[in-house]
């Protein structure tokens, strides 16, 4: 069976350039790869993919394409190749070394031939008062920041010394290990990717044209966050390695323990105490909200356990379109350390109660005659 073009296959036109060719493959190569296409198109699909790997690898080698536009197939026969032939295998080795990074997401770019990395994120833990955390504020905190060596100048050689070209790697920042028709790209072990060799290092820097020092940063807390939430900071994380891009910082907010209130979401919480003559008369009390004192009316023979709803003056979180409420929990106290006379009023305050019947103490008597039940 008779070979199809080879740039009809790849669909370009004879005056193609080089990377138009690449692109095309690249194309190709990622659709009709035998990994994306299972099941009864598997078959088809591989075809098709060997059929463009041998268009590319044909036509990526300045030398092959020369042969193959003057003679067609015939000049480029494998049967009629060597090892120069397995050479040739280089191109589309790279090429499909960037396919594998596209399909498989890796989080690596170049800068020239040099291999560049997104630096490492930050984290930073922030402890803010409640008050603060209703009303926002604006901060400034102290982080780790990398420079450049005023020693050397950014360079990482010890002055009046220079930076090479690594000759592993001629600068690239990698090598290619070949075995057969396989070709494998790595990290240079020799530079370790920075495509430079430093014969003698700057002893301030220690070779890596940076120091770490200090930064004041400027930090905005919204109003309304809320502990365990963070708050990005965007390229202020790590440095990247060969121009790669810088990480982020993240700011984590954590609440201190307030005296007071208990947060909850966009609520607050707060225990009242009040005496036993208010609880049972009724009457009108103070209690403290974030923006000030609020009334309570107390009704007559208030319990503990009593609760007593501020709408709106809670939090107005920082995703809320209104704020959240003031839940007052009642506290009714009992009188500790009290004189003789007070014991004897309390003494013939009881006996009064006692012969009001169940009518001063209704929980009491409930109590009581379940007791009752229990037992019998």
């Amino acid at each position: 069976m008779a070979k199809r073009d080879y740039y009809e296959i790849l669909g370009v036109p004879k005056n193609a350039s080089d990377e138009d060719i690449k692109k095309s493959y690249r194309k190709l190569a990622m659709k009709h790869h035998p990994d994306r296409n299972q099941g009864d198109s598997s078959k088809v699909a591989e075809e098709k993919f060997k059929e463009a790997k041998e268009a590319y690898e044909m036509l990526s080698d300045p030398q092959k394409r020369a042969a193959y536009d003057q003679h067609g197939h015939a000049g480029v026969d494998p049967n009629m190749r060597g090892p120069a032939g397995a050479e040739g295998f280089g191109g589309f080795a790279e090429a499909f070394g960037d396919i594998f990074g596209d399909m498989f997401g890796q989080q690596r770019g170049r800068t020239g031939s040099r291999q560049v990395y997104r630096g490492s994120d930050l984290s930073y833990a922030m402890e803010i008062t409640l008050e603060e955390a209703a009303r926002g504020k604006d901060a400034q905190i102290r982080i780790p920041s990398w420079e450049a060596c005023d020693t050397c100048k950014g360079t990482g050689a010890k002055p009046g010394t220079q930076v090479k070209t690594c000759g592993t790697c001629a600068g690239a920042g990698s090598v290619q290990m070949r075995q057969g028709f396989f070709s494998v790209q790595q990290t240079c072990p020799t530079c370790r990717g920075t495509g430079k060799v430093i014969p003698e290092p700057c002893i301030a820097c220690h070779g890596q044209g940076k120091v770490k020092k200090q930064k004041t940063l400027e930090v905005k807390i919204p109003g309304g966050i809320d502990g365990g939430m963070r708050i990005r900071s965007t390229g202020n994380g790590e440095p990247g390695t060969n121009g790669g891009p810088a990480g982020d910082l993240y700011i984590e907010i954590r609440l201190k323990k307030h005296d007071i209130f208990e947060r909850d979401g966009d609520d607050l919480h707060c225990s009242v105490p009040i005496s036993m003559v208010t609880a049972a008369l009724g009457g009108e009390i103070d209690v403290p909200t974030l923006s000030g004192k609020a009334a309570i009316d107390i009704p007559e023979g208030t319990q503990t356990g009593k609760q007593f709803r501020l709408r709106g003056k809670g939090i107005k979180g920082v995703r809320s379109s209104y704020p959240g409420d003031l839940y007052c929990h009642i506290l009714v106290e009992t009188p500790v350390k009290l004189s003789e006379h007070q014991r004897r009023l309390m003494r013939e305050l009881d006996e009064s109660f006692k012969k009001g019947g169940s009518k001063h103490s209704p929980s009491g008597d409930n109590w009581t005659d379940r007791i009752k039940n229990f037992f019998s």
